[in-house]
């Protein structure tokens, strides 16, 4: 095999590489590291559990080409809430009085050099290992997908309901996971929350807003809710909840 899973807990100089291939991945999507999670826990996470925190290396070179990032957690796995990538990280960060059963599967970034290359896959594969290597009952994940954010104003209910012309769930990543082994057990209908000042969402438009109302901004999955009168906007991200059994 080409590639090896190593962990960012290896060696400082994976821990930066890895850091710059997440960086540069979201980078187009940097609204979303504004939710009171991310800004609040999500760093201090990755440092904690930096064993969970996955680089998928080129055996090659030696350089990381993919990055994955979960965190232990406890969770119940029939009943996950409406809250999902944030609620991951805020229960990761707080409710350690639990023992923890789940890894919370937060992120796969592959820089747009390699994507096409089933990487992706391998980093899903290596959480479900991981997992099991810490006798942990399984993994979940609210699954951000692909092509939603072309159809911003399409509910994420009417969106999972598509097909292909083949019949199989239209969204390439929600597909990845299905042919994963994952398993669908509901809408995360608010996953991520961002809620700014207006000017802060027209750097993110390009644009000055005309009035209150909703406004589609390139990559959110859905419209921001722009609040002339209280000078904000409210972005509230619906993700897609998986569960893999270890």
């Amino acid at each position: 095999m080409r590639y090896a899973v190593r962990t960012r807990a290896e060696s400082p100089e994976l821990r930066r590489a890895a850091m710059a291939i997440e960086q540069a991945a979201w980078s187009s999507l940097g609204f979303l590291n504004f939710t009171r999670a991310h800004f609040a826990f999500y760093q201090q996470l990755l440092e904690e559990h930096a064993d969970c925190q996955l680089c998928l290396v080129d055996e090659a070179t030696g350089y990381p080409v993919a990055v994955g990032n979960c965190v232990p957690l406890a969770c119940d796995f029939n009943n996950l809430p409406p809250e999902g990538w944030d609620w991951i990280v805020e229960t990761a960060a707080n409710d350690r009085a639990k023992p923890r059963n789940a890894l919370g599967a937060l992120a796969i970034s592959v820089p747009n050099l390699h994507r096409g290359k089933g990487l992706a896959r391998v980093l899903i594969q290596a959480f479900q290992e991981l997992a099991i290597a810490k006798g942990l009952d399984g993994v979940i994940a609210p699954v951000r997908p692909s092509e939603k954010h072309r159809h911003p104003f399409i509910s994420m209910e009417d969106y999972i309901g598509w097909t292909d012309e083949k019949g199989r769930i239209f969204d390439p990543w929600l597909r990845s996971h299905l042919s994963a082994g994952g398993k669908i057990i509901k809408q995360a209908e608010r996953s991520m929350t961002v809620e700014e000042p207006v000017a802060f969402w027209e750097t993110w438009l390009g644009k000055r807003f005309e009035g209150s109302g909703s406004y589609a901004i390139d990559g959110a999955l859905m419209p921001v809710s722009i609040d002339m009168d209280r000078g904000v906007g409210r972005y509230v991200e619906p993700n897609v909840w998986f569960a893999y059994s270890a």
